[in-house]
């Protein structure tokens, strides 16, 4: 029997691939307009991406850059988007099983700013938040090895697509198979993963929402490394492609109740049930839950900071990206 990374479905996750294959249902309906919004999107996931990774180039410089226009920046940040256009352009040629073509991108992502661009690392290495090391990646001489294994497994899996790219996803973190790159090559060949599923995966800025939630980006690695079961860093991942989703998709947000309306007005950050009642002057639980909170949540209005935990004490909610944009524009509303 082959190698299996360590993961466990829970109904959560399951909730996930059932909602995103909805949203990505929907959002093909829409497949005429995506030609008009890929450069947009594509620019979106890689400013974000590299974000992640200390690049601070905005949307309109990375702009720039693509149409070969001067950009008053540090030069390896310059560097760091050309290279990501040139990777994200070669996307369709790459095979997400063929360890000669994630080395090829490996190549491609640090050319001219790692000597050993396109070769796994010969040293020991770890994996940083701020300065503190939240994880110590596997000895150099059993990367080849590892990696392998965890290309053997994503060629033969029958896991959903959803669920074999987030588990690549973390395993490649957690392997940490280069000296530098890792986190920028692991989201770029899970767009591959999913891509090859649903082609309009391709140009969604899911990697714009992880930066936004990039301190719970880094939590979810931490916290599936210290269960050694990576279900934590799957579901952060579905909620960001669902959330991505619900937010590329033209014209389909719900229409909203005022109650509903009510509740994203004053939901300015995460807070909890007891708080979001106070802020609304309401005394009566369910009154609150039947015509505000649930609505809001079936609509993808607002979710919750724990969707692990729904019955935290410490549970709280938040906007979804469609719950802003409501707000933003309330006559989008159909």
């Amino acid at each position: 029997m082959g190698y299996r990374p360590p993961y466990t479905l829970t109904p959560p996750i399951i909730s996930l691939v059932a909602g995103i294959a909805e949203a990505v249902g929907k959002l093909s309906l829409f497949s005429g307009d995506i030609p008009r919004l890929r450069r947009a999107n594509r620019i979106r996931t890689i400013q974000g991406s590299l974000a992640i990774e200390g690049n601070t180039l905005s949307e309109e410089q990375i702009t720039a850059i693509l149409e070969g226009k001067p950009v008053m920046a540090p030069p390896r940040e310059i560097q760091e988007v050309r290279n990501a256009l040139a990777a994200y352009e070669r996307l369709g040629k790459w095979h997400p099983a063929r360890e000669a073509d994630l080395l090829e991108a490996h190549g491609v992502l640090m050319a001219r700013l790692l000597d050993e661009a396109g070769r796994y690392r010969a040293g020991g290495v770890g994996v940083m938040q701020g300065r503190q090391v939240i994880h110590m990646a596997p000895p150099a001489e059993r990367v080849p090895g590892l990696i392998a294994d965890l290309l053997g497994w994503l060629e033969t899996c029958e896991e959903h697509p959803l669920i074999a790219a987030a588990v690549f996803h973390y395993e490649f973190e957690f392997i940490h198979p280069f000296e530098d790159g890792n986190g920028r090559l692991g989201r770029l060949w899970q767009t591959l993963i999913l891509s090859r599923w649903r082609p309009v995966l391709a140009d969604l800025p899911v990697e714009n929402l992880i930066h936004a939630r990039q301190e719970d980006y880094y939590q979810a690695i931490a916290e599936s490394t210290a269960r050694s079961d990576c279900a934590p860093f799957i579901a952060f991942m579905l909620e960001r492609i669902l959330e991505a989703c619900r937010a590329a998709t033209p014209q389909v947000t719900p229409e909203a109740t005022p109650q509903v309306k009510r509740l994203l007005a004053v939901l300015e950050r995460p807070m909890g049930r007891g708080e979001l009642m106070r802020a609304l002057g309401l005394k009566d639980t369910k009154h609150f839950r039947q015509h505000y909170l649930t609505p809001a949540m079936a609509a993808g209005l607002v979710e919750m900071t724990q969707p692990d935990h729904p019955r935290s004490p410490t549970q709280q909610y938040r906007r979804t990206a469609a719950g802003q944009r409501l707000l933003d524009n309330p006559k989008d509303t159909t």
